[in-house]
C-alpha cells in the first residue's frame, strides 16, 4: 500500500523549494503572499531565489534544499516554484527512505513530475500533479484551486477527477481498468528512460501531457516511450493537453493520438485538463484510479491523504 500523507489544513505550514530551473522573486514574492493570505505559513528554502543560469544551484544543494523540507517537522506541504529543468538532476541525492519516514504532500507539474514519480517509485509515497507556487495568485482560476485543495484535503473516497464545464474527456479507445495512476511530463520522462529514475508503467494507468513542441517531435518523444516497452506495459492510457504544441506537416496533436496511440489498442481516454493547460486537473500520482473510457469517469478509489 502506498504511504498517504496527512492531509492539508488551513494554518498548516508549506515549505517553498526551487528544484530545476530559477524563477523571478516577484513572482515568488506574490505566491508567497498568496498563501499567508490563506492563512497559511511559509518556510523557504535557502536555494528558493538562487539563480545560476538555467538552474537554481547546484544539485546537491537543489537536493539538500528539498531533504531540509522532508525532515522539518513544522512543514506539512512542499510546494516548489516551478519546474523548468534540471530536476532529475537531484534524484541521485535524495534519501529516500528518510522522505518514507517523513510523509509530507508535495505538489506540482512540469519537470517537477520526474520527482513525483520517483518519490511514489523509492518511497512508495503519494504525489500531486497539480499546483505549483506560480499558480498561487489571483489570476488563477477557481477550477484549480478548487483540484488542489480537493486532492490535499479531503480524506472521503472514491472521488472523481473532473475537468472544468464544457470541457469534455474523450474516448478514444473503449476499455475499463483500474490501477495505480503514474505520470505527467511527457519531455521529461524521456529525459530519464535508461536511467534507473525512469517511469514504472508495468500494471499502471499512463498520464501523459506536454507542452510548446511541435507534433513532430511529440512523435518522436511517444515513439521512444514505445519502443522503451512503456506502452507494452501499461493497461491503460491517458492523454493530458498538448499546450501550445504546433502542428507538423499538417498533423495536429489529436490526429497524433489517434495515428499512434489508438491502434496500441490500449484502453485510451483524452483531453484530461492539466498541467501546463489554463485548467488543472489535480491527479494524485500512486494512487488507484479507475478508468471506464465509455462512461467518460476517472475515479480516484481510495483517499489519497490521512486526517
Amino acid at each position: 500500500m502506498p504511504i498517504k500523507p496527512k492531509q492539508l489544513q488551513s494554518g498548516d505550514t508549506i515549505g517553498i523549494v526551487t528544484l530545476g530551473s530559477p524563477i523571478n522573486a516577484t513572482t515568488i514574492n506574490e505566491g508567497i503572499a498568496t498563501l499567508e493570505n490563506m492563512g497559511f505559513s511559509v518556510v523557504i528554502g535557502d536555494q528558493v531565489y538562487n539563480s545560476n543560469g538555467f538552474l537554481a544551484g547546484t544539485p546537491q544543494e537543489r537536493a539538500s534544499d528539498l531533504m531540509a523540507m522532508f525532515e522539518n517537522k513544522e512543514v506539512n506541504c512542499i510546494l516548489p516554484t516551478r519546474g523548468g529543468t534540471g530536476v532529475a538532476g537531484i534524484l541521485p541525492f535524495l534519501n529516500f527512505s528518510v522522505i518514507t519516514q517523513n510523509p509530507k504532500i508535495i505538489s506540482g507539474y512540469s519537470d517537477i513530475t520526474v520527482l513525483l514519480n520517483s518519490l511514489y517509485e523509492y518511497s512508495d509515497l503519494i504525489t500531486f500533479q497539480s499546483l505549483l507556487l506560480l499558480d498561487f495568485n489571483n489570476r488563477t482560476p477557481a477550477y484549480n484551486f478548487n483540484q488542489f485543495f480537493a486532492a490535499t484535503s479531503a480524506i472521503a473516497a472514491p472521488w472523481e477527477i473532473t475537468n472544468p464545464p464544457g470541457m469534455p474527456f474523450v474516448n478514444k479507445v473503449s476499455g475499463d481498468v483500474t490501477g495505480p495512476i503514474v505520470g505527467g511530463n511527457l519531455t521529461s520522462f524521456v529525459g530519464t528512460l535508461g536511467t534507473s529514475f525512469e517511469i514504472n508503467t508495468e500494471g499502471k494507468i499512463l498520464f501523459l501531457e506536454e507542452t510548446h513542441e511541435p507534433i513532430n517531435t511529440v512523435y518522436r518523444y511517444l515513439s521512444h516511450l514505445k519502443l522503451a516497452g512503456k506502452f507494452d506495459d501499461c493497461i491503460g492510457i491517458l492523454m493530458g493537453e498538448c499546450t501550445s504544441c504546433e502542428p507538423a506537416y499538417g498533423v495536429t496533436y489529436n490526429a497524433l493520438i489517434d495515428e499512434f496511440l489508438v491502434p496500441l489498442g490500449k484502453p485510451l481516454m483524452s483531453n484530461i485538463s492539466s498541467a501546463h493547460g489554463l485548467f488543472k486537473a489535480a491527479i494524485p500520482i500512486g494512487a488507484s484510479v479507475k478508468m471506464n473510457t465509455a462512461d467518460l469517469t476517472l475515479t480516484v478509489m481510495e483517499s489519497v491523504v490521512t486526517p
